[in-house]
C-alpha cells in the first residue's frame, strides 16, 4: 500500500512528538507546575506533626507546600522517587564549633573550629548552633566571616566570656563574664544568637553560671552549660536543682565526668532526674571526650535518654569517636532507641530547645529544610570517647539534603539525569529546585570569554538549538 506525502509527514510529526514526550517530564498544559520539587514515596518522620509513614512531600518557593499520600508527579517541575528512604526535617546540630579562619592557635575562636559547610549537608544537617566560640566582643566578626558567608544556617550561643572560647586564660577570667553587654549583643541579633553558653570554667565560683543565667533572662534565651572542671564547691546537682531555669540546656550529659552517673547503681546521678522534672534539657554534645558507653548505656537502660543529639564538632572530635551527626544518632539506634525517636532528637527537640520552632518539622508553610536518609544494614562498630565500642547492625546515610527548598547535596545522583540524553524541561528550570550545577543548553556548556568564539561541544545526542527563552545560562552556578 502506498501512502501520499501528507500522511507520511503526519506520521513523521507524530513520531517526533512521541520521542519528545519520552525525553521531557510530563507537566501541566500551562507549563507552570504547582510545585518546584516533589519527593515521592519516601517514609516521612515528622515528630511535631506525629507523622510516621509513607507520604509525598511537595515544595514551592522554599517552603513545604503539601504533605499527602499521592501527589501526581506532573504537578512538579522535578520529581525524585525515594523508594525505601526516609524523609525527615533537616537535622539541627545545636553544639558545634565553627568560628574558623582567625588564625588563632589552640582557640575555638580560631584553629580548633571548622568551616561548617564541609560537615553539614553531606550528613543531612541544615542548621548548626555554634556553642560559645564567640563572646560579645568578637561576635560581629564571627557573623561577618562565617554566619553571613555559609550556605548552612549558622546560629550562635554567645559565650558569657566577652572574648569567647579562646583558651583557659580567657575562659577563666571572671572579670570578662558580664551579663549586660552579653545580653545587649544577643538582643541586637535576635534569632541568630539563640542562647548563652558557659564552658570550661575550672574555678570554684558560680560566677559563670550566674552571669550566663542573668544574660539569658535579660535576652529571653536559654543557657547551655558545659560545666567545666568538677568542683565540690559547685556540685552538678545544685546546678540542675537550683541554678538553671526550666528550658536551659545541660550538654555533655553522658560523659560521666561531673556526677551525671551514680557510681553505685550506674543510673542517673543526683540532680539528673530532678533537673529533668524542672524542665532542664539534656544534650549529648559527644565531642572528643564527652561520651562514654559506660555512662550512656546504663542511663539509657534506666530510662534516661537525651532530649537532643548533637556532635560538639571541632578539629579534635571529628576524627575521633565522634564522626558526624548521623554517627552519633547511630549510637542510639545501636542502644535500641527507635528511629523515630532518634530523628525527633535531631530535629524537633533541638528546634524547641533553642526556641526556633519555625525549624525542625514539615508542616505546610514551613521552611523546606529536608534530609533524605537511607538505612544501611550490616555489621558496624561504634566507639565512644575511650575507644570502646558497641556493635550495631544498621546505620543512617544521607542521600539527599535540601536547604530552603533546593537540593544542596545528592550522594548517589538520585536527582540527576543520564549523561547521554538531552536536558529535560526540569533541567531547564533547575533554578527552581536545585543549588547543584546542571548542564547548559547552548552549543557549549562553557561560557565563552569576552571576544572568544563559542566552541561546539560533542554530544551523544543530536544538538537542538535552544529557543529564545532558554540559553546556556540554565546552569545554577558560575562556570570555573
Amino acid at each position: 500500500m502506498k501512502l501520499g506525502l501528507m500522511p507520511l509527514l503526519a506520521l513523521f510529526a507524530v513520531s517526533i512528538l512521541g520521542a519528545s514526550a519520552q525525553q521531557l517530564p510530563s507537566v501541566p498544559a500551562s507549563n507552570s507546575p504547582d510545585y518546584d520539587l516533589l519527593l515521592k514515596g519516601g517514609h516521612v518522620i515528622d515528630a511535631k506533626n506525629g507523622v510516621d509513614g509513607v507520604y509525598d512531600v511537595a515544595i514551592k518557593d522554599g517552603k513545604v507546600a503539601k504533605v499527602a499520600k499521592d501527589i501526581p508527579a506532573n504537578y512538579a517541575v522535578k520529581t525524585v522517587v525515594l523508594k525505601d528512604m526516609y524523609v525527615v526535617p533537616g537535622l539541627i546540630d545545636i553544639h558545634v564549633h565553627v568560628y574558623a579562619g582567625t588564625g588563632e592557635r589552640s582557640s575555638y575562636a580560631g584553629d580548633n573550629s571548622v568551616y561548617p559547610d564541609g560537615f553539614t549537608f553531606r550528613v543531612g544537617v541544615t542548621t548548626v548552633v555554634d556553642a560559645g566560640c564567640s563572646g560579645w566582643r568578637n561576635f560581629e566578626d564571627f557573623k561577618d566571616h562565617i554566619i553571613d558567608r555559609s550556605q548552612t544556617r549558622v546560629l550562635a550561643m554567645l559565650n558569657i566570656v566577652g572574648h569567647g572560647m579562646r583558651g583557659g586564660k580567657f575562659e577563666n577570667d571572671t572579670a570578662d563574664m558580664q551579663a549586660e553587654p552579653t545580653a545587649a549583643m544577643a538582643k541586637k541579633y535576635p534569632n541568630i544568637i539563640v542562647g548563652i553558653k558557659t564552658a570550661h570554667y575550672m574555678g570554684p565560683e558560680w560566677i559563670p553560671v550566674d552571669q550566663a543565667v542573668k544574660a539569658g533572662t535579660i535576652a529571653n534565651i536559654p543557657v547551655m552549660v558545659d560545666f567545666g572542671g568538677r568542683r565540690t564547691e559547685r556540685p552538678m546537682y545544685q546546678l540542675l536543682e537550683e541554678k538553671l531555669r526550666p528550658g536551659d540546656i545541660y550538654t555533655h550529659a553522658f560523659s560521666g565526668e561531673r556526677g551525671e552517673q551514680d557510681f553505685k547503681t550506674g543510673g542517673p546521678g543526683r540532680g539528673m532526674r530532678e533537673g529533668r522534672a524542672r524542665g532542664i534539657y539534656f544534650d549529648v554534645g559527644h565531642g572528643q571526650a564527652s561520651f562514654a558507653w559506660f555512662t550512656a548505656i546504663p542511663l539509657y537502660k534506666a530510662g534516661f535518654a537525651p532530649d537532643s543529639i548533637s556532635t560538639d564538632l571541632h578539629i579534635e572530635s571529628m576524627n575521633a569517636g565522634m564522626k558526624d551527626m548521623l554517627n552519633v544518632g547511630d549510637k542510639y539506634l545501636a542502644m535500641g532507641m527507635p528511629l523515630a525517636e532518634v530523628v525527633r532528637d535531631m530535629t524537633w527537640n533541638p528546634a524547641k530547645e533553642i526556641k526556633q520552632t519555625q525549624l525542625g518539622h514539615l508542616s505546610e508553610g514551613a521552611i523546606a529544610d529536608i534530609a533524605v536518609l537511607s538505612i544501611q544494614h550490616g555489621e558496624f562498630g561504634f566507639d565512644d570517647a575511650y575507644s570502646t565500642y558497641l556493635r550495631g547492625d544498621k546505620k543512617m546515610q544521607a542521600e539527599l539534603t535540601i536547604k530552603d527548598g533546593k537540593i544542596a547535596y545528592d550522594l548517589n545522583a538520585i536527582s540527576g539525569e543520564p549523561w547521554d540524553q538531552p536536558p529535560s524541561e526540569a533541567v531547564r528550570q533547575a533554578k527552581r529546585w536545585t543549588k547543584l550545577r546542571v548542564q547548559g543548553f547552548g552549543p557549549s556548556h562553557w561560557r565563552a570569554l569576552p571576544g572568544q568564539p563559542t566552541i561546539q561541544d560533542w554530544r551523544p545526542y543530536p544538538y537542538v538549538p535552544s529557543d529564545s527563552n532558554n540559553n546556556q545560562d540554565g546552569r545554577t552556578t558560575t562556570n570555573h
